[in-house]
């Protein structure tokens, strides 16, 4: 669950899928440089798609006529988010790319997957930089209507075809010397989160929870820094969606770095970001992952990635709250 707001910054890897990529995201390891929306890019397929060859997927002519002619649709994603989104070997990988790239076989165009600092991503849709968003998008309202955390309009707001249900979790040092089980568990204590994130929102409404036994909260631009910081003792915990909190307890340092604590809160939604001025993307985009619901190819996408539990049975759109 995720999204955040518009500056220049350096993004590092976000966590880790394989041990060795997990070693790298919680080391903090410099992989990408974002200014706003804009890092490296990679794609879900090798080479662009003709319109002749493009044509006869089954939703080709669903798309805007601009998207058949370039056969690429650019996509936006923060990939330091193993397993959903992470950089391995200069390709972006992980569960948000394997999707698209089910999804393209049915769109009969190249998804183009290009990383950027989360965020800048709203504001790539927004300047049309980008036209689509897969990065463990947290689909609410706020993000619908373009407000803030204040409920201050700040931007048009963008539309989302749901795909996939988690709910949050806490992520601590191995063998939880704080003895922290909960969120009230945290008052009094510091915690690191990334920036911009629905985890940082959680934070922050229970620090006003916490009242005078003062929660502090430290914000970074990635996750990675966040768990370094959690590492390093100087935060006693991150927090998370479930499979990717589960999947860094699981890899980093061989398992030894982290633990999950409590149980999972918050479930909710994670949705692809499109620009609510393009609706026939959106629609589009919506029928094919129905396609591929029904044709088994995203179950053994979230079977890949050990997150079936997180399957939706039918794509929807803005259904987040």
């Amino acid at each position: 669950m995720t999204a955040r707001s518009t500056r220049c910054t350096t993004a590092k890897t976000r966590t880790s899928r394989l041990a060795a990529v997990a070693a790298i995201a919680v080391a903090g390891s410099m992989l990408l440089t974002a200014c706003g929306d804009q890092t490296e890019s990679g794609s879900t397929q090798e080479g662009g798609s003709s319109s002749a060859a493009a044509s006869k997927a089954p939703l080709f002519s669903k798309l805007p006529a601009d998207i058949q002619k370039a056969g690429v649709i650019k996509v936006g994603t923060d990939a330091s988010y193993a397993p959903m989104e992470f950089t391995e070997g200069g390709k972006i990988v992980g569960v948000d790319p394997d999707l698209g790239q089910a999804l393209s076989k049915q769109l009969g165009v190249k998804l183009e997957f290009v990383s950027g600092t989360f965020d800048g991503l709203i504001t790539s849709i927004y300047s049309g930089r980008q036209q689509l968003i897969m990065s463990s998008m947290t689909d609410n309202k706020k993000r619908q209507e373009g407000l803030d955390d204040n409920g201050k309009k700040i931007g048009k707001g963008i539309d989302f075809v749901d795909y996939f249900s988690s709910g949050v979790s806490l992520l601590v040092k191995k063998g939880n010397p704080q003895g922290v089980n909960s969120l009230d568990d945290l008052c009094g204590k510091t915690v690191a989160v990334q920036r911009g994130t629905i985890y940082e929102d959680t934070f922050k409404a229970q620090a006003t929870k916490c009242g005078d036994k003062k929660l502090t909260i430290q914000a970074f631009d990635t996750d990675a820094e966040a768990q370094t910081r959690v590492k390093a003792g100087g935060a006693v915990a991150d927090l998370n969606d479930y499979p990717v909190a589960a999947y860094i307890a699981k890899t980093s340092g061989g398992g030894n770095d982290f633990e999950v604590v409590g149980s999972q809160s918050d479930v909710g939604l994670f949705g692809i970001g499109v620009s609510k001025e393009n609706t026939q993307l959106r629609d589009a985009v919506k029928e094919a992952l129905d396609a591929i619901i029904k044709d088994g190819s995203y179950a053994e996408v979230l079977k890949k990635w050990d997150v079936e539990d997180s399957a939706v049975k039918s794509a929807t759109i803005n259904a987040g709250k």
